[in-house]
């Protein structure tokens, strides 16, 4: 049966769907703790790093169009070997850290709209366990009603945030906070920068338009202007939504509502019907990211197992679905019922600046075959290196944990490569 072509208007979807997942419900909070009135300024610079990336991946989708999008490109660039692998099983676990992230923020949220017990922090891992569990109840019933879910959360939550950033923008006018903004109150430019680096999930989203690549209607025209159009879009939806809650919320009340900001910021506009459409929003996207990262999980540990870079079992399948999916999901709630956001956001974004990095530079080395510039990906390549660098030396002093958590997750995912091609050139 062949496959129903995408058009333009859904691979713009497919990228604004996989970065306003739950991303910017996490870590707003968290950004604005670290850039206080400088965090549209960090979301900025994330976004340009992101902009630049996307080039390479318009290239390499464009002259290796393959539904294994970035697991392909890696294997393309360095050929198959234990350093390709272990990038790959890095994109593996950095899609399980991402949906530990989605799943910590609709824990956050949901029980501000119904307490189960009176412990908030219990509740929070009750919700955030029941929704990963849900979600891939849903993956295994069928992939059809993923993508359906998928296309009307998109919708749904572009409407109540786009209307968040216009009755915000209102709502700033001769608000005391404004002043929040004012560069007295940015921190200095190296926190900025780490700000937007820890940050930096909220944008990785776009690189699902690389599996989709095969699928999308005259490629030439459609490609570019997907990648794009949904990352400037994004980039501009982030920055007046980081400008709208530093300028509607003093940072006392941002530090205490961290973890769900956003619904907090409604509050001033709308009172407390807004605060709950956001808190309804986030939940809706939050699940909607869960959904989909579960099946692009599945589907990255499969495209590796495929290509000999992880046992071959891993190529199988459990109740119908390819045994990854099974994995993904006892990883994340392993994680995401361990680890605290700040740790699972800065692990996520060092995963996958390392990889964005790799892609980049895969661009830069394909350029011939690919068509394109040698300049943009070996900035895009220097801009990951040096961003990755920086996070982890800046995070080091405040969040120990984070980094070493994010380095060693790094190491795990190359030893396990390492030693399966021994015991496989052994067994051979």
């Amino acid at each position: 049966m062949e496959q129903k072509k995408i058009g333009l208007k859904e691979a713009i979807s497919i990228g604004i769907g996989g970065m306003v997942g739950g991303g910017i419900f996490a870590v707003l909070g968290l950004a604005v703790s670290l850039g206080k009135g400088g965090t549209p300024i960090s979301f900025l610079i994330a976004g340009a790093i992101a902009l630049i990336t996307s080039y390479s991946y318009v290239k390499l989708s464009l002259a290796l169009p393959d539904r294994g999008g970035t697991v392909k490109f890696i294997n393309k660039g360095f050929g198959i070997n234990v350093f390709s692998g272990g990038i790959n099983n890095l994109l593996w676990v950095s899609y399980i850290i991402m949906l530990s992230l989605y799943a910590s923020a609709f824990g956050s949220y949901a029980p501000n709209l119904f307490q189960i017990t009176s412990d908030k922090a219990l509740d929070s891992h009750i919700y955030l366990s029941a929704i990963i569990i849900f979600a891939s109840a849903i993956n295994y019933y069928s992939i059809k009603v993923v993508g359906e879910i998928e296309s009307y959360a998109v919708i749904i939550k572009l409407i109540i945030l786009v209307s968040f950033v216009f009755i915000g923008a209102y709502g700033l006018f001769g608000n005391p906070n404004l002043t929040q903004l004012a560069v007295s109150n940015w921190e200095s430019p190296l926190k900025l920068l780490t700000a937007g680096m820890v940050i930096f999930v909220a944008y990785e989203g776009f690189e699902l338009i690389a599996n989709a690549a095969p699928d999308i209607k005259d490629p030439k025209k459609n490609i570019p202007k997907a990648y794009y159009y949904s990352v400037i879009f994004v980039i501009i939806l982030y920055i007046v939504i980081a400008t709208i809650t530093v300028g509607s919320l003093p940072f006392s009340k941002i530090a205490t509502a961290q973890d769900y900001v956003l619904a907090e910021a409604a509050k001033p506009m709308l009172g407390k019907l807004g605060f709950t459409i956001i808190t309804v929003a986030a939940l809706i996207s939050t699940f909607s990211a869960i959904n989909a990262s579960l099946y692009g999980g599945s589907r990255v540990s499969f495209e590796i197992a495929e290509d000999d870079e992880l046992p071959h079992e891993l190529t199988s399948k459990l109740w119908n679905q390819p045994i990854g999916l099974f994995i993904t999901a006892v990883m994340t709630l392993f994680l995401a019922n361990t680890l605290n956001l700040e740790s699972i956001s800065t692990a996520g974004s060092v995963g996958f600046l390392l990889i964005f990095a790799m892609v980049n530079y895969v661009g830069f080395k394909l350029s011939k075959e690919v068509n394109g510039s040698k300049t943009i990906p070996i900035i895009g390549f220097i801009l990951c290196t040096v961003a990755t660098i920086v996070l982890i030396i800046q995070q080091y002093s405040t969040n120990k944990t984070g980094v070493l958590i994010a380095i060693s997750l790094v190491l795990f995912c190359f030893i396990i490569e390492f030693i399966y091609k021994k015991t496989e050139r052994k067994r051979k």
